[in-house]
């Protein structure tokens, strides 16, 4: 298996609310088949019907709501730019979870849920710098 993510789909109570909020927070979708699809980079964020969602990946009744023990990253470029995204996210009908703060890697980070509960965590980290194109490389952890 190539260590590679292409898609990430979130389960939601409501495709139409959903696509609503993203697009609030400037995104923009394609809707087919009542699922839509955001291009996110190199990565793909799908919104389908939870219930579908989870017929599909074979879990079906083990009733998945509340928190799935996964948080979903923006970085971003500046520490004023998170908190610009936490306040449209908020505006959007988010939660905020975690005002942003200071961070023990120096950057700066704050969490939202949106609709349907998925964890957002927006954070500016000065040793992840992001290309133009919005992609991010690991960094050497081992190099001196």
């Amino acid at each position: 298996m190539e260590q590679r993510i292409s898609l990430v789909t979130l389960g939601v109570a409501d495709v139409t609310r959903a696509r609503t909020f993203y697009e609030q927070l400037g995104w923009q979708g394609q809707e087919v088949e009542e699922t839509v699809f955001f291009q996110a980079g190199g990565v793909a964020v799908v919104l389908w019907g939870r219930d579908k969602l989870d017929a599909d990946a074979g879990v079906e009744g083990r009733n998945g709501v509340g928190f799935g023990g996964m948080t979903l990253a923006h970085n971003v470029r500046s520490r004023a730019e998170v908190d610009e995204v936490l306040e449209a996210a908020a505006t959007a009908g988010a939660v905020i979870t975690r005002p942003a703060r200071e961070t023990f890697y120096g950057g700066y980070a704050g969490c939202f849920t949106d609709p349907d509960g998925h964890v957002w965590e927006i954070a500016y980290n000065p040793g992840f710098p992001i290309a133009p194109d919005g992609a991010i490389t690991v960094p050497d952890f081992g190099a001196s």
